[in-house]
């Protein structure tokens, strides 16, 4: 499929999908906020979280580009918190994906900033 375009991006010469829309957000009053990021791939500025150590924090990414189908990445930028963090994404629904943040560390709480980046790969039939 090298060259095809299609409506989310273009494939290069060597038929790798490059995203064309981005978009990035910050987080309102807490870790759970849900934000809108109307875009393919963009980046997530967290709310100042406190996640117990060993716990996870859960919040909806509303984007109108998202379908059921698709696939959706998540990854993180910047780490300025204590604990260990992983974000995964969780669900993902026509509008919508959600986003846990699961803190690895069995000591120590969250408590700072994550900025994530994501993506999304549409996938239709």
């Amino acid at each position: 499929m090298a060259g095809q375009y299609n409506t989310t991006g273009y494939r290069n010469s060597d038929g790798i999908l490059t995203i064309s829309e981005q978009t990035a957000v910050t987080q309102g009053t807490s870790v759970s906020t849900a934000v809108t990021c109307d875009a393919y791939s963009g980046v997530i500025t967290t709310f100042a979280q406190s996640a117990a150590a060993a716990g996870e924090a859960q919040f909806t990414v509303n984007n109108a580009k998202v379908k059921a189908t698709d696939v959706v990445g998540v990854c993180i930028k910047t780490h300025t918190s204590a604990g260990t963090f992983i974000p995964a994404v969780t669900a993902v629904a026509d509008g919508s994906f959600q986003i846990t943040l699961t803190n690895l560390h069995t000591a120590t709480a969250g408590n700072g900033v994550l900025i994530l980046n994501f993506a999304v790969q549409p996938v239709r039939p």
